[in-house]
């Protein structure tokens, strides 16, 4: 049989180490080793190099430069990925001094993110990072870069060099795909005012990437959104309504996954998309508790959900959702039935639930824990209808929880029910002539 495809470029991943071995350089450099093969790179190896300081215009010292270019024609290798922030200059240096293509982290994320995107507006958010990160990458490297000549015959000017023009380009395609962007903005955030005149109280799901969000999704609602065992498997977000054990009827969010040294380029182009989490009613922080450097991701995240005024420092319930406990090495010492209700860092607004998304195991203790948190955010409203009113019950039932329900001999029918206090307002204003009286919810 011959073969007609083209076999992978052969890739080398390195990770500068400057002080002693630790547990979070390891996972960090086997995160850039599953971030290369998720690109579908051939990576033949993977291994620190030890250096004293980084060099700022080479990254690596000329002795370790040179040691590492004999090594990467020795392996034939196609593409170098240094996990690290390259500069422009140490990137160009870099290829000059090794003659193969490098990449960067923040380069390979932005690969996979174009990779990964489906939909207009997520091919729309990483063309534009894309270009903000090669804008600077534009260097003076091949003979068509000189001046072109202004004017007519021998009066022209000095014209603008063949790098200004591409420069203007680049801002001038950027400029277009930032209007483009603005309008998905409006876009999104009139679905957003359509949900909540609906409307119905949103969970999203927040995480590092490839913790488990997606496979969560899909257990509580039933959808098919694609999930796998790699990083950014989902880039585009996904809304889809569920109901939680207490009959409240939610909306639930599934977001792109965070990383450690996320391009800032992606955090200003996902804005859009991560204003869903801002102005979400209870975020589920969805935690990968078999990995290795699990407390470095939680800070990670933490700290991008800070970034964009999202999490428990901002006053937004958080449920911290301990997941793969399938996977867990010390498994014997989880106790899955406690940690439930445990608080973390004695924050009120912050509660633990361990579980596996791909078994099922502990999905009920998250859906119970919506509901509690979604009991402190809620009132009671006990209404009384007539036989013609029965519309109204009906309306309670599809968007809240009815707690009880009774009809005396009259048929005259008693509901308490719990909603959100938007869901309630609007309960009160479409059903004036009912004088709902609004009860302690506790």
């Amino acid at each position: 049989m011959i073969e007609t495809g083209t076999p992978a470029d052969r890739a080398i991943v390195v990770r500068a180490r400057t002080g002693v071995d630790n547990s979070e350089d390891d996972a960090r450099l086997e995160e850039a080793t599953g971030l290369a093969e998720a690109l579908g790179l051939d990576v033949i190896e993977s291994s620190f190099a030890p250096v004293r300081k980084i060099d700022p215009g080479r990254f690596f010292g000329k002795g370790k430069l040179d040691e590492m270019a004999t090594h990467i024609r020795s392996l034939e290798a196609d593409i170098v990925i240094v996990d690290a922030a390259l500069s422009p200059v140490q990137q160009r240096n870099l290829e000059k001094a090794w003659n193969v293509k490098v990449i960067d982290r923040t380069g390979l994320i932005l690969e996979i993110f174009g990779l990964r995107a489906r939909t207009k507006e997520g091919r729309l958010q990483v063309e534009l990072a894309r270009l903000e990160y090669e804008r600077s990458r534009l260097v003076r490297t091949w003979t068509h870069l000189e001046r072109q000549r202004g004017g007519q015959g021998f009066m022209g000017g000095p014209g603008e060099t063949q790098i200004e023009a591409d420069r203007r380009m680049l801002a001038d395609k950027m400029g277009r795909l930032r209007r483009e962007l603005e309008e998905v903005r409006r876009t999104r955030a009139l679905h957003r005012k359509s949900r909540q005149v609906a409307p119905y109280p949103m969970v999203a799901i927040v995480g590092y990437t490839n913790a488990g969000k997606s496979t969560l999704f899909n257990r509580i609602t039933g959808a098919k959104v694609f999930a796998k065992d790699m990083p950014f498997a989902t880039l585009d977000t996904t809304v889809r309504g569920f109901k939680t054990p207490d009959g409240t009827q939610l909306l639930l969010s599934d977001t792109v996954g965070f990383i450690i040294d996320l391009p800032t380029e992606l955090v200003a182009a996902f804005r859009a998309t991560l204003e869903e989490v801002r102005e979400a009613d209870i975020i589920v922080h969805v935690l990968d508790v078999s990995a290795d450097d699990f407390e470095t991701r939680r800070r990670e995240v933490e700290a991008i959900l800070d970034a964009i005024d999202a999490g428990a420092e901002h006053d937004q319930p958080v449920i911290e959702v301990f997941n793969k406990i399938d996977l867990w090495k010390n498994e014997a010492s989880l106790d899955v039935e406690t940690i439930s209700d445990l608080p973390r860092k004695s924050e009120d607004s912050v509660c633990a639930v361990a579980l596996s998304a791909q078994t099922g195991e502990g999905i009920d203790r998250l859906l119970h824990a919506i509901d509690r948190v979604m009991a402190d955010k809620s009132v009671m409203l006990k209404v009384q209808a007539q036989p013609k009113d029965q519309r109204a019950i009906a309306w309670l039932h599809e968007h809240g929880a009815v707690i009880s329900e009774s009809v005396d001999k009259r048929g005259v029918t008693t509901a308490h029910a719990r909603l959100s206090p938007v869901v309630a307002g609007r309960f009160a204003s479409q059903f004036p002539d009912l004088a709902p009286n609004f009860e302690d919810a506790s």
